[in-house]
């Protein structure tokens, strides 16, 4: 049960023209109901000044590949159109906009008919017009876009109107085109909206999916946090990674000292001071609040209280499990209670292992569905854990179902399927039959009738090595649009393409096991932590007397926890070096950045790769001499990189590494360390971490990261984790070791001789018994 104080008052948010802005911005005391309702001017509104820096007022810039193009736009035939999708938080409102366009289109326009539309939302924001003097060249233009055509969700749309001759054209004539790069900018002048102080709006305004940049949210400790405190810090970190998703997010630390300006998440226990220019409230219990930023009227800060740890935890988990229940400026939380307990590889974001998962589950059903002779691809993500078996196995079964336009005629048109950008598989688009049916067919059509809605099918398999963790897989429809000849290629955009949100894929036939250490699955899922989704059955060995920068780690390495899993941290533990030897049955993850603050880097030196202490440091080194040894089963795995080598050198750089090694405490169990010489290397850890290039590079055993420079040292793969069959088991074991198989052959094939050869004898002696009776 959770009890609430509502607001005596709630202001709903509006969108304002900018013209209305004017008087909000001046300082007006108008409520914003009373603004909205005044009748909008006819004449296009004035231009609005931009108000003094501390009014709030930002700029957002974001090019439109960082808006989802990955690639330029390209724009094909007689209405070729393309965009991206960008939205406006909800706390603010767009007093300002350009786009800021590079581009090039084709020397064969014809300047009269031909042009280029700037469309938002369905609206034409600007024409620009094609001019036989720059054709051909990369142009560079800036547009304005009226305000007053953005609302929250919007569409930026590129719609080149394209003509080549004033005869019968080929409306998909190759020199129809024009490109739009990815590196152009969407420039979005921002003013704050005011926000009431209700925990109904969680988890805006410190989270707001509107925003596609990554998130940036400080989480404020009164004192010195011990390891109860950092428990319930981790559990909020870990939900709003979960939030943030794809974008990624960053948690800087700060202790009894609020940030200037913005949004912030401040953690009390027990009988601490708050921050300086902090008023709390009473705290009788676990208590969530929502109060304003002494210091910027435009932030807003979320305490999450108690009078002890236990309670502090109750009040995150609280807001992490049951945020959409709470409502008005303060909750104080009578009970939190999990009806279920969580199970192995059960993480919302993962495909469950249980079952096959529809792709309904996967993606919206919008998103299944295109339209036109140039679709966009239909795409459906999926996560996988990192520790699927699939030897021998011809890969994950997929059941596709898919409806289409059938073509007119037999053509070249194609359904391709491809995972992660690689092609996979083509699958034909029939025709439609115009033949007269026979008299068996037509018996067969009164008998079972043809089902108009029944879709096409095709099982397939995608094989397991194509898939990283995180996965997508890419449908394209691909017409073939046959020419008829001069004036008679005027194709009919009746086209449309789906994939049934009932289609499935399975990998509930797939074992879970492993070769560890393997940093590429920590790096990409976070595994085996996330192996459990609450990582109850994890914990973080923190540094002796931590600062802020080994506290913004922790919350960093929580939060991208949270986004692999899509589930808070509830169940981790926080301890430090001398309680370790009680965490014998948990995954470990160790922090460590110099200085001699990480005891554990000496106990356990003989098992980690690397060693930075300072100025000195030394590194492991890998050596593909003996592969041929390895092959040969002399090895645990073929083709690792075991260290043959070791370089130490003394430098005053900043370098940090991670390094995955089976656990001293327990076999089976795995360490993660992530350390560096010095405090602000562990931020170069969090960048490669969040970064969707770097990520790639941290494979193997040892990472090293200097800067924005990640290089793999070692591969060296030494124990296994997950559980085979009996049958498997054995099968994949001699498969590794050939040499024992041999052996047991020779030994099998010796054995049989044996027996035989006792068998020969004693049937001989027997014969030869017979004989002297006889």
């Amino acid at each position: 049960m959770i009890s609430t104080r509502r607001p005596t008052a709630r202001l709903p948010r509006q969108r304002m023209l900018p013209a209305m802005l004017a008087l909000v911005l001046a300082g007006a005391a108008a409520p914003v109901s009373q603004l909205a309702a005044a009748p909008a001017p006819l004449a296009a509104p004035a231009p609005v000044a931009v108000p003094p820096a501390e009014s709030g007022v930002r700029v957002h810039r974001a090019s439109l590949k960082e808006l989802g193009a990955l690639f330029p736009l390209q724009l094909r035939g007689v209405d070729g159109t393309s965009g991206v999708a960008f939205s406006v938080r909800n706390d603010e409102v767009v007093i300002g906009a350009k786009l800021k366009l590079n581009y090039s289109y084709s020397p064969a326009l014809l300047t009269n008919l031909s042009h280029i539309k700037v469309l938002v939302n369905e609206q034409v924001a600007a024409t620009i017009p094609v001019t036989t003097q720059q054709a051909g060249e990369n142009l560079q233009r800036e547009i304005t876009i009226p305000p007053r055509l953005i609302t929250e969700f919007n569409r930026l749309n590129l719609q080149l109107i394209g003509h080549y001759t004033m005869e019968c054209e080929d409306p998909l004539h190759s020199s129809l085109w024009a490109n739009i790069g990815n590196d152009s900018v969407l420039e979005l002048t921002v003013a704050p909206v005011a926000q009431t102080n209700d925990l109904a709006l969680l988890p805006q305004p410190f989270f707001d999916r509107r925003d596609v940049r990554p998130l940036e949210l400080p989480i404020v400790f009164s004192a010195a946090p011990n390891a109860g405190t950092l428990q319930a810090a981790g559990t909020m970190s870990s939900w709003f990674g979960a939030l943030a998703g794809f974008r990624g997010a960053k948690f800087p630390s700060l202790i009894g000292e609020l940030p200037a300006r913005g949004n912030a998440v401040v953690m009390v226990a027990g009988r601490a001071q708050a921050p300086a220019g902090l008023a709390l409230p009473e705290i009788s219990g676990p208590t969530v609040a929502v109060v304003s930023h002494p210091g910027d009227r435009n932030g807003k800060l979320l305490l999450v209280m108690g009078r002890d740890d236990a309670e502090l935890a109750v009040a995150a988990k609280a807001l992490a499990i049951g945020s959409s229940a709470l409502s008005g400026p303060l909750a104080r939380i009578t009970e939190v209670t999990e009806l279920k307990p969580r199970k192995p590889y059960d993480a919302p974001n993962w495909l469950a292992s249980d079952r096959p998962v529809k792709f309904g589950e996967l993606a919206e059903a919008q998103a299944l569905n295109v339209s036109g002779y140039s679709p966009d691809l239909i795409r459906v993500n999926f996560f996988l854990p990192p520790d699927l078996f699939g030897w021998r196995q011809k890969g994950i079964p997929v059941d596709l179902r898919y409806r289409y336009t059938p073509r007119p005629n037999a053509d070249k048109s194609t359904l391709n399927i491809n995972v992660n950008q690689q092609f996979l598989r083509s699958l034909p688009l029939r025709a439609v039959n115009h033949e007269e049916q026979g008299t068996l067919d037509r018996w067969f059509t009164k008998v079972m009738p043809a089902g108009e809605t029944v879709p096409e099918r095709e099982k397939l398999h995608i094989p397991l090595f194509k898939l990283p963790a995180q996965s997508q897989l890419q449908m394209h429809y691909y017409y073939d649009v046959v020419k008829q000849g001069a004036c008679k290629d005027v194709p009919l955009d009746n086209v449309r393409g789906s994939v049934e949100a009932d289609s499935t894929i399975d990998i509930s036939g797939f074992p879970h096991f492993i070769a560890m250490p393997d940093l590429a699955a920590f790096g990409n899922a976070g595994f085996p932590f996330t192996r459990m989704a609450d990582l109850s059955e994890s914990a973080v060995v923190m540094p002796d007397r931590p600062g802020v920068q080994e506290l913004g780690t922790y919350l960093g390495l929580m939060g991208l926890m949270g986004r692999v899993t899509g589930f808070p941290a509830l169940g981790v533990t926080v301890a430090q070096a001398q309680q370790v030897d009680r965490l014998g049955d948990k995954d470990l993850l160790v922090i460590s950045s110099g200085g001699g603050n990480q005891p554990l880097l000496k106990q356990w030196a003989s098992a980690i790769p690397a060693a930075l202490q300072g100025d000195a440091k030394s590194f492991q080194l890998a050596d593909l001499a003996q592969r041929m040894l390895r092959w040969w089963g002399f090895e645990d795995e073929s083709g690792t990189r075991a260290h043959r080598s070791q370089v130490a050198f003394s430098s005053s750089s900043t370098d940090a590494f991670i390094a995955g090694f089976e656990s001293p405490l327990r076999s089976g169990r795995s360490v993660v360390l992530v350390a560096s010489n010095q405090p602000a290397g562990l931020a170069q850890v969090m960048d490669a971490l969040l970064d969707a290039d770097a990520v790639t590079k941290v494979q193997g055993s040892t990472t090293v990261i200097r800067g924005k420079q990640v290089d793999s040292l070692v591969a060296e793969k030494n124990y296994h984790v997950g559980q085979l069959g009996p049958l498997l088991y054995a099968q994949w074991y001699l498969s590794r070791n050939p040499l024992l198989l041999i052996l047991l052959g020779v030994s099998a094939s010796v054995l049989v001789a044996i027996i035989m050869y006792l068998s020969l004898r004693a049937r001989a002696r027997a014969r030869l018994k017979q004989q002297k009776k006889g």
